[in-house]
């Protein structure tokens, strides 16, 4: 039975008062900044927030905008009211899933299979085949790489020539040049990010609750996250589900900028030449206030020349999908401004910290028109800094 606007009104009442979406001046500011409303005019943050405030049951469930919202956070940005959209579209969408809504899943639905079918508590996987004799890892100690679900990215996204694996070897080599020898975990799951952002709350903490328990066994006092939505994850989403963690949870890059401050890494060899440019995570960037990192790492390496878009830090824009969820014609138009954007730098590369950029980005250049105009490769930061070790 589909629950009353009065009920939905209650059931949103805690993400309504913890966003302060009844603060909303409807200066439409939000829809003016909306990456998906420049080219989709059907779009209007502002428009989901009052049909929420209003508890318009119906024309939420039935509404595909509750799922067209990236939620980048951008127009938290430029939100005069300070509202926080993200936290009133989580709410909503948990709301509307339960009452049968649904967003349409890209790639056949196969991310979003995979990551159910890693709720099982009986589940084996063989996801360390990646890991080579190169590479210095152990079954247990204080510091985890948790590695997500570049494993199964490498899979599935091939054809978008983005290799989440190749990361996952940079991170783990430039560990080691680092001195650490990481402990990974041969049953993670998926962290649960985009079951949680896509309404699927019992599914996410049935994840949750297994990486927690994994990773209290191995003893880890610190896990570092490569992934930018599995480090928002683990670092805001689990204690928020869970209390707090008997761990620190570090994005990979806060680590490797201290780390070279520190002079436990370094660089080095004949580099080749090259100028990039720098992609900022929603998830790294507005979600966890993380800007200053990537670039120092960046800046440190031999032969490479950071030059800035004029959208980053706060004001990046959005790789164009969120969630493997609702990829249309208005996400390849929001990629293929972005690439465009980049190569206007004059860089060589846009380089990121997010796999789900590097695929999403990836795919649209996987346009031979596109590719053949821009002549721009896609890289992980991880992957670029690794080749530059001694």
């Amino acid at each position: 039975m589909a629950t009353s606007e009065l009920d939905l009104l209650k059931e949103l009442g805690d993400a309504i008062r913890e966003s302060r979406a009844r603060f909303c001046y409807e200066c439409g500011k939000c829809t003016g900044v909306c990456p998906v409303a420049r080219y989709d005019n059907g779009f209007s943050p502002r428009s989901l927030l009052v049909r929420a405030v209003r508890g318009e049951g119906e024309r939420l469930v039935d509404d595909v905008n509750v799922w067209s919202c990236l939620t980048c956070k951008l127009c938290d940005t430029r939100c005069p009211a300070g509202i926080d959209y993200g936290i009133l579209t989580k709410a909503v969408r948990a709301v509307v899933r339960r009452e049968g809504g649904e967003g349409t899943c890209t790639h056949g639905g196969a991310v979003q299979s995979l990551t159910k079918i890693m709720t099982a508590r009986k589940l084996k996987q063989d996801r360390l085949e990646w890991v080579d004799g190169s590479m210095k890892t152990k079954k247990s100690g204080d510091t985890v790489f948790f590695v997500g679900c570049a494993p199964y990215f490498e899979v599935l996204f091939e054809e978008t020539g983005a290799s989440p694996l190749d990361a996952a070897r940079g991170a783990v080599r430039l560990l080691n040049a680092a001195g650490v020898t990481p402990v990974l975990l041969p049953n993670e799951r998926c962290c649960g990010h985009d079951l949680l952002w896509n309404g699927d709350v019992e599914n996410f903490r049935m994840l949750a609750r297994q990486n927690l328990a994994m990773l209290e066994e191995s003893g880890a006092k610190r896990v570092i996250v490569a992934c930018p939505e599995g480090y928002a994850t683990l670092r805001n989403d689990y204690p928020a589900h869970f209390g707090e963690l008997p761990f620190e949870v570090i994005h990979l890059t806060e680590f490797l900028a201290e780390a070279i401050e520190g002079g436990e890494l370094e660089f080095g060899g004949a580099a080749e030449e090259t100028v990039v440019t720098y992609q900022d995570p929603c998830r790294l960037g507005r979600h966890m206030g993380i800007y200053d990192a990537p670039r120092r790492v960046i800046e440190a390496l031999p032969g490479v020349t950071l030059v800035e878009m004029p959208r980053s830090r706060e004001r990046g824009i959005c790789c164009g999908v969120g969630g493997f969820q609702n990829c249309t014609s208005f996400s390849k138009m929001i990629q293929a401004a972005r690439l465009r954007e980049a190569k206007a730098t004059g860089a060589d590369a846009l380089v990121t910290a997010c796999p789900k950029c590097e695929i999403h980005l990836g795919c649209a250049l996987s346009d031979p028109a596109l590719s053949d105009e821009l002549g721009l490769r896609i890289v992980d930061v991880a992957v670029l800094a690794a080749s530059r070790l001694a």
